[in-house]
């Protein structure tokens, strides 16, 4: 529902605001009441008594968890600014790993921008977003933030509990996230039964309007990365028998997944099977355990390779304890340095091009940053539902796309680049004990089965995430699994409608190519003879209808 008050105007969505905007600038992205169980999953609100008027919106939320619950009731105050405050009570000791408000900053017209910071204790500090993704909370401490954007300066005050700041782009948000409670708080923690708290979000603005910042229009140039789709041994013993649908795709890459914890030659021996039927590049994605002898680790690892068969072309190494996320303030588990590992994976291996990175995602990448000069490549992969499931949610993340890929650079400096597995579903959790269970087919965040992947929407998706990889200089990229919630068909070999995108990309790899991304609103890829063209507009529109 779009909510206009002079010249402010908000997109009012399940008891959150959405693109908060003074005339034509969006200056802040949203501001949210939520609440996340011990594993992030965000809770979903029991909205009732709801009463919209003309310069005021409130309404009672109720979270449960684990048989408690959080009430919290709500006012949204537009007679002067925007004020966002709510009351929250506890029913039964309620467990969470964050209760409280969310305050989204955009990135456009932002990133690298001035900011002044007020502190808890009222000191005042100059200081800048962040250009590059910091790994780390840029902001802590806080109470308001104060900056220019459209020709106004706009203060944003934080009231209820202590507040910080991370640079959420490292997610894939096009945002930077201030939320309430400091990571190096324990966590989850237990809101005893009764227990009531206040909390509140002012913004204010001064100035007039100057010129409208809008989304940006990316143009990029560069040579288009080979496809590749991530496999497993389960789907790897089933495409034998349906050779048919690995040449849906025809991907030039396979990432096989190894998980040295559960698997062993039998898996090692289902890749070379297909390999015999199935000519590509097979690439080891290696979760090593890393929990005694390397040397000893990685030469069985390098004699069961040589007994299965395979040949591969490259192998990801990753050590299985890196698959969790470590938060800031959190310890780090046990772990040999990762150039002791690369070290004896390249002994093991001395004639197989050898990565390393992460199987998860940039931030774990930006906080543990392997020592390159031991590798030949660095990979990462993307989920754009980490935060934010919503349709324009998923879109936005295109936005911060090359704000990740610049990132990546400054950290591999030239090393080859590749993207790992990028689906919109989830297929790990690194920051809790389970991916979120989705058995409805909603928007979750951190599910491992979003239905929009097997839609339009899907294809959609992956072609805008094709162009913002131009310019990157990723070599390779992995959209998609073969079968399942993250593949391009289903179990019974029913293609998605991904499928046919990823075809026609897979046969474009090595070819010079011009992209222009208008996140959530369209994105273009130009090869010589061909152009790829998809309305992001369209399905951002689904889920404000």
């Amino acid at each position: 529902m779009k909510i206009s008050h002079g010249a402010l105007s908000f997109d009012y969505d399940g008891g959150a605001l959405r693109r908060i905007s003074l005339g034509e600038t969006e200056v802040i992205r949203g501001i949210a009441y939520l609440v996340r169980d011990r594993d992030w999953g965000t809770l979903v609100p029991q909205i009732s008594d709801e009463e919209i008027e003309p310069t005021r919106i409130s309404y009672c939320a109720r979270f449960e968890s684990q048989g408690a619950a959080l009430a919290v009731a709500v006012v949204i105050d537009l007679a002067e600014g925007l004020s966002f405050t709510a009351t929250a009570q506890a029913m039964g000791d309620f467990e969470t790993n964050r209760a409280g408000f969310t305050v989204l900053h955009p990135i456009t017209g932002v990133a690298g921008a001035a900011v002044t910071i007020e502190h808890c204790d009222g000191s005042i500090r100059s200081a800048q977003f962040p250009l590059l993704i910091e790994p780390w909370q840029p902001f802590q401490d806080l109470r308001a933030l104060t900056h220019w954007l459209g020709g106004r300066q706009i203060s944003c005050r934080l009231e209820g509990d202590v507040f910080e700041m991370e640079d959420q782009r490292q997610w894939g948000d096009a945002s930077y996230k201030t939320y309430v409670r400091p990571l190096a708080r324990p966590w989850p923690y237990k809101i005893a039964d009764g227990a009531q708290f206040d909390q509140a979000v002012r913004l204010n603005w001064q100035g007039t309007a100057g010129v409208a910042t809008t989304l940006p229009r990316t143009t990029a140039t560069g040579v288009f990365p080979q496809t590749a789709l991530v496999i497993t041994a389960e789907e790897a013993r089933r495409v034998v028998e349906r050779p048919g649908d690995l040449a849906l795709v025809k991907p030039q890459r396979l990432l096989c997944h190894f998980d040295a914890t559960r698997h062993g030659l039998a898996e090692l021996r289902a890749f070379s099977v297909l390999q015999a039927s199935y000519d590509a590049a097979y690439d080891l994605e290696l979760i090593a355990r890393c929990d005694g002898d390397l040397d000893a680790e990685f030469s069985a690892h390098a004699i069961d390779l040589a007994a299965s068969g395979l040949q591969v072309a490259s192998i990801m190494i990753c050590p299985s304890v890196d698959r969790q996320s470590t938060p800031p303030g959190s310890d780090w588990p046990p772990c040999p340095p990762l150039a002791d590992v690369y070290k004896a994976a390249r002994k093991a291996f001395p004639r197989v091009s050898l990565g390393g990175g992460m199987v998860s995602f940039f931030p774990e990448l930006n906080r543990k940053r392997p020592p390159v000069v031991g590798l030949d490549f660095v990979s990462h992969g993307l989920c754009p539902i980490v935060h934010d499931a919503s349709d324009a949610g998923v879109m936005q993340t295109l936005e911060a796309v090359a704000h990740i890929t610049a990132s990546a650079r400054a950290i591999i400096g030239d090393k080859a680049y590749r993207l790992g597995p990028s689906t919109i579903a989830m297929r790990q959790n690194p920051y809790g004990a389970r991916v979120i269970p989705n058995p409805d087919g909603a928007r979750v965040c951190m599910t491992n089965d979003d239905p929009r992947h097997r839609t339009v929407f899907g294809a959609a998706y992956a072609l805008g995430l094709a162009a913002a990889l131009v310019g990157s200089g990723a070599e390779v990229w992995t959209p998609a699994g073969l079968y399942g919630p993250r593949g391009v068909m289903d179990w019974q070999g029913q293609a998605y409608p991904m499928a046919r995108v990823l075809a026609e990309l897979a046969t474009r790899a090595g070819q010079q190519v011009e992209a222009e991304l208008m996140p959530n609103v369209s994105a273009r890829l130009q090869f010589a003879g061909a152009e790829m063209t998809t309305d992001l507009a369209r399905y951002v529109r689904t889920e404000l209808a």
